[in-house]
């Protein structure tokens, strides 16, 4: 992205490259049939399907896990750190990895390839980055390029692009054959959260008020979103947000529950939405500062809300995760920083 068009800076453009990023993942896709096939013939072969990354990529791969485990496809999750020093040995020569990294250079990603590839026989691994001149991808028995473009600060249309990515390795997998029109409905939905988003920024900053604790709760095929939202809040606008599974959150952190809380609660799937919002009436009751984000209007009392629009399952994390980005936004701006930039740490990690 060379040109920043009308906005005021590279993170808000970013922002709204998301809708295009998540196009472009689509045809990507669409290209590379011939690679999924790989990946579906390495599944019915496989005794362990083990998908894993570091930050938002890890993140993103909650999305899949769920579609398909759900379907009763046996599939686990791993971050890469873990993997490579401790649970390297669980795996085969009759495993299938999902390794995926945005940039291909993360540390921890680069030398677990590194080990497996040094095995003879050894898992079979796909990678999922953004472009394929990278080291993972050089690694890798197949590689899928999730062509999300260029980008400079913290995820957002890579974030965007790797669920339409892990979408059709999960269909690939056994998952639930997608819409034909899924992805640009997704597209569509983040199109209209972004549709006048800095005044949409500024409302939610408003919202937020003066708390310093935030939360953001979210289950199954939404955790994504709360994961990234709550690591985008930290990277861009130095924000201390955490994310938690929202069933999580009643056993301890219910005790924040008050004034200096903020919560945003991903009510997205249908199985548990009635305990989301149930939880969300409650932390309204007990004074805190409350938003729901999910596919309408529904939600308690005094509780605010954003609605998404209905969105498959495997990319609502796309449309869910646009207040958490845009508050990151609005905070950064608040607080004197330049929106999207670094000054500790770097876009890819390539030390552990």
């Amino acid at each position: 992205m060379k040109s920043l068009g009308n906005f005021p800076d590279r993170f808000l453009a970013e922002i709204a490259g998301q809708p295009d990023a998540i196009r472009r993942a689509l045809r990507a896709m669409s290209e590379q049939a011939t690679e999924l096939a790989a990946v579906r013939d390495a599944a019915a072969r496989a005794d362990t399907v083990l998908f894993t990354g570091m930050g938002s990529s890890y993140d993103a791969c909650y999305a899949p896990v769920t579609v398909l485990a759900g379907g009763g496809v046996r599939v686990h999750m791993v971050d890469a750190a873990e993997l490579l020093h401790f649970r390297l040995p669980t795996l085969t020569p009759s495993s299938l990895v999902i390794a995926v990294s945005q940039s291909g250079e993360s540390a921890e990603l680069v030398r677990m390839a590194e080990s497996l590839t040094s095995r003879r026989p050894g898992p079979l691994l796909v990678s999922v980055t953004n472009g394929l001149g990278n080291s993972l991808a050089a690694a890798a028995d197949v590689r899928l390029d999730t062509r999300a473009g260029d980008e400079e600060g913290p995820s957002t249309m890579t974030f965007a692009a790797t669920l339409v990515a892990l979408r059709a390795i999960a269909e690939s997998l056994g998952g639930p054959p997608a819409d034909s029109d899924a992805g640009e409905q997704a597209a569509e939905a983040v199109e209209h959260l972004i549709d006048g988003a800095a005044e949409r920024a500024a409302g939610l900053r408003e919202w937020l008020g003066t708390r310093p604790t935030l939360a953001l709760l979210a289950r199954g095929a939404a955790r994504p979103a709360a994961e990234m939202g709550a690591l985008t809040l930290k990277e861009a606008a130095r924000f201390p947000a955490e994310s938690l599974q929202t069933a999580q959150f009643r056993h301890g952190p219910l005790e924040l529950a008050g004034g200096e809380l903020a919560a945003i609660v991903m009510a997205c799937e249908p199985a548990t939405r009635v305990h989301d919002l149930g939880l969300a009436g409650e932390l309204a009751a007990a004074g805190s500062a409350v938003l729901v984000v999910g596919p309408g209007d529904e939600r308690p009392d005094g509780v605010d809300s954003v609605a998404i629009g209905e969105v498959e399952r495997g990319l609502v994390s796309a449309a869910a995760i646009v207040p958490a980005q845009l508050l990151a936004w609005a905070l950064a701006n608040a607080r004197g920083l330049i929106p999207g930039t670094y000054t500790v740490a770097r876009k890819v990690t390539t030390r552990e």
